[in-house]
């Protein structure tokens, strides 16, 4: 089970972070959503803000680029082992700053690693 962040949070069924949180739950990884809205996804409460989170296996970013840094620190400061930018949220100069921070960077789609067995 690895904890996972999704990052970009939203309680809309049709947006991707929320059919990822609700596949990581499914496939028993322990899963927190971060938003910028209060909500909640299947049970679980979205969290604004920049929660205090241990223990931090992946963290799945759903954020545009252009708004991604507003959390580059929040994410770094996490120390989580992965970063999965999905589709549309690619950007070099973040993935930078986290491969200089010892995280690894992947540049794929959540809810095809978990059905493909990859996660």
């Amino acid at each position: 089970m690895k904890k996972t962040i999704v990052i970009g949070a939203s309680d809309d069924s049709t947006r991707y972070s929320y059919k990822a949180t609700i596949a990581l739950q499914k496939n028993h990884h322990e899963v927190i959503p971060v938003g910028i809205k209060e909500g909640e996804i299947n049970g679980i409460k979205i969290i604004t803000g920049t929660p205090d989170i241990i223990n931090v296996d992946t963290v799945t970013l759903y954020v545009n680029p252009k708004n991604q840094s507003y959390w580059y620190d929040y994410i770094i400061g996490l120390k989580p082992k992965r970063v999965i930018f999905n589709p549309g949220t690619e950007n070099p100069e973040f993935e930078k700053l986290l491969q200089q921070n010892k995280i690894e960077t992947i540049e794929a789609c959540t809810l095809v690693m978990l059905s493909v067995g990859n996660y």
